[in-house]
């Protein structure tokens, strides 16, 4: 028999976990929140934070080494960098679990929660019964069993920011996001770094324009062998990578191949809901449920838009969700903020709205952009930058955009909002721009786009 019985379970405290607890909290209902551990969310402890206090430290140390007799004059300072990095790591995943544990005070449970029947969890030696449950578990880092036999030598993001040193040579497979980022980030603090995917593109980047760009921009500092599949095998204290075409000996491997939804240990299928051939749920995006039963996924577990900010929204949906199955009531309709991801990687890769692929399917005109005449970037040394701006050919309503961009951050962000806005090219055009500024090719990608609209 349950121990106790309440009106919402939550397992996971992480963004997604701990935004659904403070608005079922603020709802009045009773709640838990129950968590393995460690505490602090994976942006803090493993994500997005340690990769731009890597980043920030690779750029300080390029800039050292700018610098007349830089290097020499500091010659501790990349290791330094990366200390301080490593430390910032530990403040910021330090602070996401204390604000954790005063939001959820005796409300929160650390254990390993697992289902025992539908409806009843077991958490360590206590048995809980809820009427609705939120999954925000998160996910971990996949390591291909192809690796096993360099099992000592792997790193992945979770084991990355506890090496208290950094290797001379570094292999990474993967050139997603994560890996394009700490790859750069590495190799500026002059670890010897090859990047490797099968795949021909890096970043997660669709709009080919874009990609040759940072291909191009980005290859100088980091080896890239790309488009080819890589053999790996020990080679004394080292790891031996190789391709068709090249070979390198790497001290250890960094594996930011995918990441797996953390579901195994809960044991749904004893919760009433099906599991694939892999024993994973299959989620619905709209819905956020898999199988009808009153359990709502939020966060990295469900792996549409793994961003803090989206698992934050999603928190808020699967406690919306939950509230309405409650009160038996209909699910509020919600809507999706626009899509948008920023490579921090200098120049940054930031892709806004829709994709380049489904602008393309609708039709859509490409409004362009180059650095080369722009008198910011040239002044930056920065004439690689490139923009592109996606619209609709008729009305010229802002769709979407993609770009290899100095400072790119801070322009994806005004796109996303105009584009939320549904704001059209002419009106963003109607807005002022400084010289000399970057925005000023967001001005003239616009201009170009203009030209296009009705004909």
């Amino acid at each position: 028999m349950p121990n106790r019985k309440i009106d919402v379970a939550i397992i996971g405290a992480g963004t997604a976990g701990i935004t659904a607890f403070h608005a079922i909290k603020a709802a009045g209902k009773q709640v838990a929140l129950i968590d393995r551990g460690p505490l602090g969310t994976t942006c803090a402890r493993v994500g997005c934070m340690p990769s731009k206090a890597a980043l920030h430290a690779g750029m300080r140390w390029k800039t050292v080494k700018q610098l007349p007799d830089g290097a020499v004059l500091f010659p501790r300072g990349r290791q330094a960098l990366w200390k301080h990095a490593r430390e910032t790591r530990d403040m910021l995943a330090n602070g996401a679990a204390e604000r954790t544990r005063n939001a959820a005070k005796d409300s929160l449970i650390l254990a390993e929660a697992s289902f025992i029947e539908p409806g009843v969890l077991q958490i360590g030696s206590e048995c809980l019964e809820a009427d609705a449950f939120i999954v925000a578990t998160g996910s971990s880092p996949v390591v291909p069993k192809a690796l096993e036999s360099v099992a000592t030598r792997i790193l992945t993001t979770d084991t990355l920011f506890d090496q208290e040193s950094l290797p001379k040579r570094l292999g990474i497979l993967g050139m997603g996001a994560v890996g394009l980022e700490l790859g750069l980030a590495l190799a500026r603090l002059d670890v010897e770094v090859i990047g490797a995917d099968q795949r021909h593109t890096i970043g997660g980047i669709q709009d080919p324009m874009v990609q040759e760009r940072a291909i191009s921009a980005f290859i100088s500092e980091l080896p890239m062998w790309l488009g080819d599949s890589v053999e790996i095998h020990l080679a004394g204290e080292g790891v031996l990578m190789r391709t068709s075409e090249h070979s390198a000996v790497v001290d250890r491997l960094l594996v930011v191949t995918g990441r797996a939804p953390n579901t195994a240990a809960l044991n749904l299928s004893v919760a009433g809901i099906s599991l694939d051939d892999q024993g994973r749920p299959s989620i619905d995006p709209v819905t956020m449920q898999a199988s009808d039963v009153p359990i709502f996924f939020a966060g990295d577990v469900q792996p549409d838009r793994a961003l803090m900010h989206e698992a934050a929204d999603e928190g808020l949906m699967a406690a919306q969700a939950a509230l309405s199955y409650l009160r038996d009531e209909q699910r509020p309709s919600t809507s999706r903020r626009v899509p948008m991801s920023i490579l921090f990687t200098d120049p940054d890769v930031c892709t806004v709205g829709v994709s380049y692929d489904a602008a393309m399917q609708q039709g859509a005109i490409i409004g362009l952009a180059e650095g080369s005449g722009n008198g910011r970037s040239k002044i930056l040394g920065a004439q690689d930058n490139l923009l592109r701006v996606y619209a609709e050919p008729d009305t010229g309503i802002l769709l979407g955009a993609s770009m290899l961009l100095t400072r790119g951050e801070h322009i994806a962000h005004l796109l996303a909002w105009a584009i939320q806005a549904k704001q059209t090219v002419n009106e963003l055009l109607t807005m002022p721009y400084y010289h000399p500024s970057i925005e000023e090719m967001l001005q003239s990608a616009l201009k170009s786009a203009s030209q296009q609209i009705g004909t």
